[in-house]
């Protein structure tokens, strides 16, 4: 069982796929049952600029699953405008955005919005966002995640990013791109697999497994200036890396002196300690939010289960009980629940166990999920599936009702993970 278990997780990890420079489209395949209908005017301001703006802003939201957007009509009013709060409210928008988008002084875009309540008549706050030409959808990005704040008290995931493995030919390419799949750049590419990429907490690093020396060894890359630190690179296998909430370590599983266990070391590759030593495979680690614990894969009872143990090592605690293969612990930015893979009938399925009350909820209907990983404001969670033969990135919400599906034409996508909100 032992070796069966390393095998198929390895086998997993090396699922990768094509066509690295088409950017990834977004389906929406779910929503929730209650959106909120909120109307975007047409920005003002310079033409070309504020309709990037108004589209970004729009697709947001209407992605997202909990807005309904209403048709403003071709109507256009910067920040400033007098609004008709009974013509909105007749028309069915329960909010209403305006703004603008214009050059500063110093040349660069100005994006400026208000939003306001319609049922109340009274603004709820705006902001202004400073851009260059080449950052508008940012900006949108941004006043999306305003608006999702302002209306459902959460904070809004436009603006973050994610990252990818696909595979072209003989060429492996880590991507990161905006969370809606937009303005995809090549962080490493390489003819040997890339996988388990995982973020820094302050979104700067992506820590991965290369096998560019023909084994697999855990590299930190440090995106803004491409520099690259091998943190582990022992005899046997190294990998599926895990940082800790301050940033200053990573969980690491190696093979060096024997079985897959469980080690923690610095960020700069220096102070390892072994935190597990048990006699089975002992791999997958994630930090709990609070940096208290560790989730982990396990064989240790005879099958695949998850289990949880303090951040320095000691006596582990098994988690999951129904099923005999329970797999790829991912703990929610909130500390509230738990996202896995879950066998059942011979698929391969997203789980989501409430931590409270232990209550497991499976979240598709696929049959070949892989490697969740949550939005930082743990509403959704991405995971890589397959569809028509082909692999795709999913991405669902913790209660299964929004669902996103997002590919690349006629290719394939693998090893998603879902960055910090950025500051």
């Amino acid at each position: 069982m032992p070796q069966i278990f390393h095998k198929i997780l390895f086998a997993l990890s090396l699922l990768a796929a094509v066509t690295a420079q088409a950017q990834l489209s977004v389906e929406i395949t779910g929503a929730g049952a209650n959106r909120i209908p909120v109307a975007i005017a047409n920005f003002a301001g310079d033409a070309a600029a504020a309709q990037v703006v108004t589209a970004t802003v729009r697709a947001d939201l209407e992605r997202s699953g909990l807005f309904k957007l209403i048709d403003p009509a071709g109507a256009t009013l910067d920040e400033n405008a007098q609004v008709s709060f009974a013509d909105w409210k007749g028309r069915g928008a329960d909010a209403l955005a305006a703004g603008s988008v214009t050059r500063g002084p110093d040349g660069r875009m100005q994006a400026r919005f208000r939003l306001y309540d319609t049922q109340k008549q009274a603004a709820l706050g705006g902001a202004v966002y400073v851009t260059g030409n080449d950052q508008l959808r940012a900006a949108g990005h941004r006043i999306a995640d305003y608006i999702y704040e302002k209306l459902t008290g959460e904070k809004g995931v436009f603006s973050t990013r994610i990252a990818y493995v696909v595979k072209s030919g003989g060429q492996f390419r880590l991507q990161i791109a905006d969370a809606d799949g937009q303005g995809a750049v090549t962080a490493l590419s390489s003819t040997e697999p890339i996988i388990s990429p995982v973020w820094s907490p302050d979104g700067s690093k992506l820590a991965y497994v290369s096998f560019e020396k023909k084994k697999p060894v855990i590299y930190v890359h440090a995106l803004a200036s491409g520099q690259r630190q091998v943190v582990a690179n022992f005899k046997g296998s190294n990998s599926a890396p895990a940082w800790s909430p301050d940033g200053r370590k990573l969980a690491v599983v190696l093979s060096k002196d024997g079985n897959s266990q469980i080690y923690s070391v610095n960020a700069d590759g220096t102070g390892l300690q072994r935190l597990t030593q048990s006699a089975g495979i002992d791999t997958e680690p994630r930090y709990s939010p609070d940096g208290g614990s560790i989730y982990f894969t396990s064989d240790r009872g005879g099958s695949p289960q998850i289990y949880r143990m303090g951040a320095n090592g000691g006596d582990a605690q098994r988690i999951t009980f129904e099923g005999s293969y329970n797999v790829s612990p991912r703990p929610s930015p909130d500390g509230k629940s738990l996202a896995f893979i879950s066998r059942r009938d011979g698929r391969f399925q997203l789980a989501v166990m409430d931590l409270a009350s232990k209550q497991v909820q499976i979240l598709t209907d696929s049959n070949k999920d892989e490697s969740p990983s949550f939005a930082p404001n743990s509403r959704m969670i991405l995971i890589a599936t397959e569809t028509g033969g082909r692999g795709v990135l999913s991405a669902v919400s913790s209660d299964g009702r929004i669902k996103q599906r997002l590919s690349i034409a006629a290719g394939d996508v693998r090893e998603p993970a879902w960055g910090p909100f950025i500051q």
